[in-house]
């Protein structure tokens, strides 16, 4: 089974150029920036950065106002599906190699939903033996092309906007079994070490990974760090190991050394 057409990228889920990625990181670490600030740190002129903030602003990714622009994400609601896609894609592609070349053949796994779990999928079409439960559909359209893996598909409701089966029904079905790892993403790493996401439904599944997995591992870029979100899925020290792409910031290094959580930075290398 093939992923359906629908589910290619539209012209706005492509890449952000570096410029236009530090601008948003820039955007997201102090809430609220000026165009002219914008323009001095890059050295380019104003014009080139309101061109930047327009793209940006149109994705979603941020909100201008007169003079500068601010945040748009909120602790309530996630940014949207495609334009997560697009958000830190070669992050999100050396995580997932990371975690492939660690999990091994012939083992049982859950994945739950998240962009960054669906590029995880991508790099597992060649492992052989592999029984994966998930409630993304997404996930188990790409790991149904691998011929050597069986994929066990949750039942309950299906979120159109990302294929994701959520609800008490995919709970209970994830329930039922206890995986060798169950891989999870998520929106949100708060510096009391809680890990957050945006719907209750989706969140209720991932605490069910988190109960019946005899490992845990969370993928998540270092965007995740310090970001808001309202429900909480659980807490640091619950996790064995962490794939991100860049080091953890303050305090998070000693909160995973503090819950024994082996931390994987995936490097270029893995590109």
């Amino acid at each position: 089974m093939s992923a359906q057409p629908a589910l290619q990228d539209p012209p706005s889920a492509r890449a952000l150029n570096p410029r236009q990625s530090g601008i948003l990181e820039i955007v997201r670490s102090n809430g609220t920036v000026r165009v002219e600030d914008l323009a001095r740190r890059f050295e380019v002129a104003v014009q080139t950065v309101r061109r930047d903030l327009t793209r940006l602003a149109e994705d979603g990714l941020l909100s201008r106002y007169h003079g500068g622009v601010q945040r748009s994400d909120s602790t309530t609601e996630n940014i949207a599906y495609r334009q997560r896609q697009a958000l830190h894609r070669e992050a999100k592609k050396r995580i997932a190699k990371a975690v492939a070349r660690e999990v091994p053949d012939g083992c049982s796994l859950s994945l739950n939903i998240g962009t960054t779990i669906e590029a995880i999928a991508a790099e597992l079409l060649q492992h052989r033996n592999l029984r994966v439960i998930t409630n993304n559909l997404n996930v188990a359209a790409t790991l149904a092309d691998n011929p050597h893996c069986e994929v066990i598909v949750a039942g309950g409701v299906v979120r159109a906007r990302d294929r994701a089966i959520v609800g008490e029904a995919a709970l209970n079905f994830i329930s039922q079994f206890k995986v060798d790892i169950g891989l999870i993403g998520i929106s949100s790493i708060e510096a009391d070490g809680s890990l957050r996401d945006f719907d209750y439904r989706e969140v209720s599944v991932a605490r069910g990974i988190l109960q019946h997995s005899r490992a845990v591992w969370l993928a998540a870029d270092h965007s995740k760090f310090h970001r808001s979100a309202m429900v909480e899925v659980g807490r640091l020290d619950q996790i064995d190991r962490l794939f991100t792409d860049q080091a953890p910031p303050p305090p998070f290094g000693a909160l995973l050394s503090v819950g024994g959580v082996d931390c994987v930075v995936a490097s270029g290398e893995f590109k």
